[in-house]
């Protein structure tokens, strides 16, 4: 029979942030493959688990995966762990996991930490709607496009950065963003935990002032509901009623439906617009 992979979630800074279930599988498993060993054997030590470990990160993340693959498919079991938090979230662990389902082999997760989670939660913003984007793309054109695409999304917005591209990435959202709320979080789970809820324009001016530690996790308002409303009814109040009238029936809508859609448009009722074309 196939062996299985095990999503194994580790501490992003309190090492009592595991859990029994992973603690128990990384005894279990016969191969523990981590993004970092050099970083993860500090975890295994303090926990006493003596499994043997293989790297696996983001340069050779296809041609070992297949090589994990081979080995549960002889009948190993293996659990991948990351530097820090749940595997499959902004690293590598994702490609293994498409190519076991490829060649047949089972997955599981053991849920556990995760920073974006964590940031959110505490962050102050809105939970119910929510827009991970991890690390923006240090490729130029890219990056513009992922900004842009973030400038009209009325989620809360989630990213992750480093100290120091901190103070250019945060220039960069205000620019784009224009004034939001954020909530600067901060050495997460860790003896100097920090959560900062603030303006883009205020956390510009801060970082200013003082320079950027740690591992940071942005988490900011998503674009006005309201505000998009509004912007969408001066565009439209812009043409007389018979311009946004023949809009809609260039299209081959009757004139009855199109007094219903531009009354919507324009927040007014359809005997508004009757009363207007008049």
């Amino acid at each position: 029979m196939s062996g299985k992979l095990y999503l194994c979630a580790t501490p992003i800074g309190n090492l009592e942030d595991i859990t029994l279930r992973v603690l128990r599988t990384l005894k279990e498993v016969d191969l523990i493959a981590a993004e970092d060993t050099r970083n993860s054997i500090r975890l295994l030590n303090h926990f006493e688990i003596k499994t043997p470990m293989t790297s696996y990160h983001e340069h050779n993340k296809i041609e070992k995966a297949y090589q994990l693959v081979d080995l549960m498919g002889q009948g190993k079991n293996i659990a991948l762990i990351t530097d820090a938090g749940t595997p499959g979230i902004s690293d590598p662990g994702e490609d293994l996991v498409r190519i076991c389902y490829a060649k047949g082999i089972e997955v599981t997760s053991l849920p556990g930490a995760a920073a974006c989670v964590t940031a959110l939660t505490m962050s102050g913003q809105k939970t119910r709607r929510f827009s991970f984007e991890a690390f923006l793309p240090r490729d130029k054109k890219q990056r513009e496009e992922v900004l842009e695409e973030m400038r009209e999304d009325t989620r809360t917005l989630i990213v992750y950065e480093a100290p120091h591209h901190l103070k250019k990435t945060l220039k960069e959202l205000y620019d784009v963003l224009g004034e939001r709320s954020i909530t600067i979080c901060r050495e997460l789970t860790k003896k100097f935990e920090e959560k900062l809820p603030m303006t883009l324009l205020e956390a510009v001016n801060y970082y200013e002032e003082k320079e950027p530690r740690g591992e940071f996790v942005l988490v900011i308002e998503g674009k006005n509901r309201e505000e998009m409303k509004k912007q969408q009814q001066a565009i439209w109040e812009d043409l007389d009623l018979e311009e946004h009238m023949a809009i809609y029936e260039k299209k081959g809508m009757a004139r009855k439906d199109a007094m219903k859609a531009v009354a919507k448009d324009r927040g007014i009722s359809k005997r508004e617009v009757y009363q207007g074309l008049l």
